[in-house]
């Protein structure tokens, strides 16, 4: 199956790293075509971010549709623009924050989220409501890490995050952990295998999710709330949406 990695933002080097996390559980079946957008934010750690990221993000699900691609994965914790993804994709469009939620919740009773900034904690929270997940997190833990540091991971950073999976396990009782960004997802196993618990990592989620769709035949819903967008004009750069 051809599944397209979708990262919202415009690092290439994290496209790269992401795409080698997904590699890593792959089937040997599955082709990943790990791609970018060339304009958009360098990084996603605001609502603007995220709503600009979007447009670029839709473009690309719009061209992988058209070049016959299996299922789409949106790689951002954010899960930017998912509903929008839906209907206008025939294939399953996954977010790995809900990849890894319900993967989560598969192999604990209640489960820790540790992310980036600060500022984007109310996100998580949002998305574990939207999710139904909300009753099994212990809470969501901020380790003020700028996304695009986590491009290349050096050890004091790697402590700072291991410190807040441990605080996430000690003070708030999860039994696992949730990474809140798609740039930590190299990160999982060796976290997994230092704290002795289930570290969960949405992109490797999210493809093995995909994987099992593809397995089942099962495509996104084109009716009701994912069915085709009501055809209209669109004007100026968006016009390429006009129908």
């Amino acid at each position: 199956m051809k599944i397209q990695l979708i990262n919202p933002n415009t690092s290439v080097a994290m496209t790269d790293k992401i795409a080698q996390s997904a590699l890593t559980v792959a089937l040997p079946t599955s082709d990943i075509l790990a791609r970018c957008p060339e304009h958009g934010p360098e990084s996603i750690e605001c609502a603007l971010d995220e709503t600009i990221a979007s447009a670029a993000l839709l473009d690309l699900i719009a061209d992988g549709e058209k070049k016959g691609v299996d299922a789409h994965i949106i790689a951002c914790f954010g899960d930017p623009a998912l509903d929008a993804a839906r209907e206008i994709a025939q294939a399953p469009v996954i977010g790995i924050a809900g990849a890894a939620f319900q993967i989560a919740s598969l192999v604990s009773h209640r489960f820790g989220v540790v992310t980036t900034l600060s500022r984007t904690v109310p996100t998580a929270h949002h998305l574990l409501q939207r999710y139904g997940y909300d009753h099994l997190c212990t809470g969501v833990r901020a380790t003020d890490i700028p996304v695009l540091a986590l491009e290349s991971v050096h050890t004091s950073l790697y402590e700072q995050l291991r410190q807040e999976c441990r605080q996430a396990l000690s003070q708030d009782g999860a039994e696992a952990i949730v990474l809140g960004c798609a740039g930590m997802s190299d990160l999982a196993a060796e976290l997994s295998q230092d704290l002795q618990v289930p570290v969960i990592d949405g992109v490797t989620a999210a493809v093995k999710l995909t994987e099992s769709l593809y397995s089942l035949q099962l495509n996104t819903a084109k009716c009701g709330h994912y069915g085709a967008p009501i055809g209209k004009a669109f004007h100026g750069r968006y016009q390429h949406w006009s129908q």
